[in-house]
C-alpha cells in the first residue's frame, strides 16, 4: 500500500469508527425513550449516507451495502416516519446494522478479508422496509432517488468500473453545468474549490453536502455521483463542486457552512443567484441598508475560515513527550550547577537564564500535557451498548450511571483502560447484579445499578466500577485460595484486601461455572496488567449483599510528575507533591504509641502513624533518632499516615521512568515502589507509591 492510499485508509477508519461511536449513543438513547425524534432521524440518515459513501470511494463493497441499505431504510422513516409497534424491531435491527459494519471495519484494520455473503441480511433490511412501507408488491429495493433524497428523480448513474478519462470528465461537467444553470427549479448556484492538498475530493465533497443539508435540504449537485464514483475526484478539482438551490434564501442560508469548511479554498456564486444577490444589495443600499456577506460580485473568491482542530498521529505525540522528558532532565542539571556553587556567587547573567529556561520549560511541558488529553467519557459511553445488549440476553433490568465522564486522562491511558472496564462491567452484569426474582427477595430497587466514575484528584485519576449486586464472599474466596494451595501463612491472618487479591491472580475464578461472559476472576489478572502498565493500581472491595467496587488508581500522566526529593541513608527517594500535606520537626515526647505499640504521632489534634522509611527498606543510616530527621505528612483517597526520613533535598520536576519488566516477578509496586526518575546528577531516585506503602507495611 503507497503512501496516499495508506493515508486516505487512516483518515476513513477514524471518521468510521468516530461515526459509528455516535451512531450507537444515539440509538441508545432514542430506544430508551422508546420514540425516534427528528433530530435523530437526520443524524442516523447522514451518518450511514457518510459510511456509504466513504465505503464505496475505499472499495469495501460489504461496508458500502448494509449502510446503503440503512440509508435507504431511515430515507423513508425520514420522508414517512414509522409506526411506534415497529421501533423494537428498527432498534434491534440498527444496532446489529452497527455491529456488523464494527466487525467488518475491524477486519479492515487487521488486514483481513471482508465478509461477501451478505445476502441475507440485506434482504432482512429490505423485508422490513417493506414491512413498514406496507408495499410488500413492489421490489425490496428503494428507488434510486433514495440514494440522493432531495435530488430530481433522475436515475443517479451507477458507478464506472474504471475511471473516466479527462475528457470525457470535463465535458460531462461542461454539459452537466449547461443543465444545472438551464434548470429553472434549481437556478441559484455556488461553485466550491477544495485545497490543491485536499485528496479524496468527492468524499470531501459528500462531507460538504451533508453539512449544508444539515441548514438547507432542497438542493442538487454536480457530479452526482460523488459517494459511487472516484473518478469524480478529478472532475472536482478540474471544474470545482456545484451544488444548486431552488430558492435564494437557501443560498444565502448556508454560504457561511461553505465558507468555512475545512476543505474549502474558495468558492463563487454564480449567475442567477448572484444577480439576485446583487438586485437584494442594491435594494438595501437604497433602503440605508448594507449588504449581507457572502453576496459579492461575480468570480469573486471567499478565503476559508479553516478550522482550530487537526487530528495528529499519536506516534508523534509520544517523540513530543520523550523529548519532552529529555528536556525536562536536561533543565534539572543546568539548574543544578549554580544552586550548588551559590556560595560561591554564580554569574546573575546565568541565573536569569536558567529561571527563564525553566519558565519556558513549564510552559512547554503544560502544552505538550494538554495535547494528550482526552475526556474519559469516549470509554464511559461505549459502556451503554453492552449494558444495553447484556440486560436484553440475561433479562436483568439494570441502568448504567456514569459520574465525571468529562474528566481527561492522557491518551495513552485511556487505550490501556478501554478493555479492563469494559471487562469489569460484564462482570458486573453476569453475576454482580442479580436477576429478577433474586432482587425481588431483597429490600433493594428492582433496577439494578452499575456505576461508572472518574475523578481527578491533582496528581492521579480515580475510576471506579461499582454494581449494587450481590458482592462477594470473602471465605468463600479464603477456601479457594486455600484449595488452590496459595496461601502462605494461617487463614486468620488475611487482612479483608489480601483476599480480595486473590481474584486478581491469574485463572482465579469464585465462578463455577463457565458462561459466555467472563466470570468474576477470569481475567481480573489481565485487567491488573493492563491497568499497571500505565501505571496504576488495581483494588477490590466488596460487601455480601450490597455489591463490589473495583477502583483504578492511575497517574494524571505517564512522564512528567512534581516531586519532593528526600534521603535515607545515602538513597533518594521522590514523593509526588500532590501527596504531601506537611513536613515539620519533632522530638521524642511528640511520639506515642497504639495499642499495638506502633508508633503515632499528634497533628492538630488528630493522631497518625509513623512509618520509618530506614526499616522498611532495611537502609542503614545515622538518623535515627526522631528529632535528628523529618517527619512527612503524607495523603491518598485512603489514608493519611506519617514518613519519616533523614531530610527533605528540595522540590523537583522529574520524569517518570517506569520499572524494568523483569521487577514485576518481586512485586516491588506492592513494597510502595511506583518507578524512577534520572535528577540532574544523573543519579536515580525511587518514587514512593505512598498507598501501598503503607497498605503493605
Amino acid at each position: 500500500m503507497d503512501n496516499n492510499m495508506e493515508s486516505m485508509l487512516e483518515v476513513y477508519l477514524f471518521e468510521a469508527n468516530d461515526l459509528l461511536e455516535h451512531l450507537d449513543e444515539i440509538l441508545i438513547n432514542c430506544e430508551k425513550a422508546n420514540a425516534f425524534d427528528t433530530d435523530s432521524i437526520n443524524e442516523i440518515f447522514r451518518i450511514m449516507h457518510t459510511i456509504k459513501g466513504s465505503s464505496a470511494m475505499m472499495q469495501f463493497n460489504s461496508l458500502m451495502t448494509i449502510s446503503h441499505k440503512a440509508e435507504d431504510l431511515f430515507y423513508y422513516v425520514r420522508e414517512n416516519g414509522i409506526d411506534e409497534k415497529y421501533n423494537a424491531e428498527l432498534f434491534e435491527l440498527m444496532f446489529r446494522s452497527s455491529d456488523f459494519i464494527k466487525d467488518e471495519i475491524s477486519k479492515v484494520e487487521n488486514n483481513e478479508p471482508l465478509t461477501t455473503d451478505i445476502g441475507t441480511f440485506e434482504q432482512e433490511i429490505n423485508d422490513f422496509l417493506k414491512k413498514i412501507s406496507s408495499k410488500e408488491s413492489e421490489q425490496s429495493d428503494v428507488p434510486p432517488q433514495a440514494q440522493a433524497p432531495v435530488q430530481t428523480a433522475e436515475q443517479t448513474p451507477a458507478a464506472p468500473t474504471q475511471p473516466v478519462p479527462a475528457e470525457k470528465l470535463t465535458k460531462m461537467v461542461q454539459s452537466s453545468a449547461v443543465s444545472a444553470k438551464a434548470d429553472p427549479d434549481y437556478p441559484y448556484s455556488v461553485k466550491v474549490f477544495f485545497d490543491e492538498d485536499t485528496e479524496m475530493e468527492n468524499l470531501r465533497a459528500v462531507m460538504l453536502v451533508n453539512a449544508v443539508r444539515d441548514i438547507y435540504q432542497d438542493i442538487r449537485y454536480l457530479p452526482k455521483d460523488i459517494d459511487t464514483n472516484p473518478g469524480s475526484a478529478e472532475e472536482i478539482i478540474k471544474n470545482g463542486f456545484l451544488i444548486s438551490f431552488k430558492e435564494q434564501q437557501g443560498l444565502a442560508s448556508v454560504l457561511k457552512v461553505i465558507e468555512n469548511f475545512v476543505y474549502t479554498k474558495n468558492y463563487t456564486v454564480l449567475d442567477q443567484a448572484e444577480n439576485a444577490a446583487k438586485a437584494e444589495s442594491a435594494e438595501k443600499t437604497s433602503a440605508g441598508e448594507s449588504p449581507r456577506p457572502g453576496q459579492e460580485t461575480p468570480g469573486a473568491n471567499h478565503g476559508a475560515v479553516k478550522q482550530n482542530l487537526i487530528n495528529v498521529n499519536l506516534s508523534k505525540l509520544d517523540n513530543l513527550m520523550d523529548l519532552m522528558g529529555e528536556i525536562v532532565i536536561t533543565e534539572s542539571m543546568v539548574t543544578t550547577v549554580p544552586s550548588a556553587q551559590s556560595s560561591a556567587g554564580v554569574d546573575s547573567n546565568f541565573t536569569k537564564a536558567s529561571r527563564q529556561l525553566r519558565k519556558l520549560t513549564d510552559e512547554l511541558q503544560e502544552i505538550v500535557m494538554s495535547i494528550r488529553m482526552v475526556p474519559i467519557s469516549g470509554v464511559f459511553q461505549k459502556m451503554n451498548r453492552i449494558v444495553r445488549d447484556m440486560s436484553k440476553k440475561l433479562d436483568k433490568d439494570v441502568q448504567l450511571v456514569m459520574v465525571g465522564e468529562e474528566t481527561e486522562v492522557d491518551k495513552t491511558i485511556i487505550d490501556n483502560i478501554g478493555d479492563p472496564i469494559m471487562h469489569l462491567v460484564r462482570n458486573a452484569m453476569d453475576h454482580g447484579i442479580e436477576t429478577k426474582e433474586e432482587r425481588e427477595q431483597t429490600s433493594k430497587s428492582p433496577r439494578g445499578t452499575i456505576t461508572l466514575s472518574a475523578q481527578n484528584t491533582g496528581g492521579e485519576i480515580l475510576i471506579s466500577v461499582q454494581d449494587d449486586g450481590k458482592g462477594i464472599d470473602k471465605q468463600s474466596v479464603l477456601q479457594k485460595a486455600k484449595r488452590q494451595g496459595l496461601l502462605k501463612k494461617p487463614e486468620n491472618e488475611y487482612s479483608t484486601r489480601e483476599i480480595y487479591n486473590f481474584l486478581l491472580m491469574p485463572g482465579f475464578s469464585t465462578n463455577e461455572v463457565v458462561t459466555e461472559f467472563s466470570g468474576r476472576g477470569v481475567g481480573m489478572d489481565v485487567v491488573k496488567k493492563n491497568v499497571e502498565k500505565v501505571g496504576g493500581d488495581v483494588s477490590l472491595i466488596s460487601e455480601v449483599g450490597k455489591g463490589t467496587k473495583i477502583l483504578f488508581k492511575i497517574p494524571l500522566t505517564l512522564a512528567i510528575v512534581n516531586g519532593m526529593k528526600i534521603s535515607v541513608g545515602e538513597t533518594v527517594f521522590t514523593i509526588p507533591i500532590n501527596n504531601i500535606r506537611q513536613s515539620f520537626k519533632v522530638d521524642q515526647s511528640s511520639i506515642h504509641f497504639d495499642t499495638d505499640m506502633n508508633e503515632i504521632i499528634m497533628v492538630r489534634n488528630q493522631y497518625y502513624p509513623v512509618l520509618r522509611l530506614h526499616k522498611i527498606f532495611g537502609i542503614e543510616t545515622e538518623t535515627t533518632d526522631i528529632s535528628a530527621g523529618i517527619v512527612i505528612l503524607v495523603e491518598t483517597h485512603e489514608k493519611a499516615y506519617c514518613l519519616f526520613a533523614d531530610a527533605l533535598l528540595g522540590e523537583q520536576q522529574v520524569v517518570v521512568k517506569s520499572l524494568p519488566m523483569y521487577l514485576n516477578q518481586y512485586n516491588v509496586k506492592e513494597t510502595g515502589i511506583t518507578g524512577c526518575a534520572i535528577l540532574g546528577d544523573g543519579s536515580i531516585s525511587l518514587i514512593l507509591d505512598i498507598l501501598n506503602l503503607y497498605n503493605n507495611n
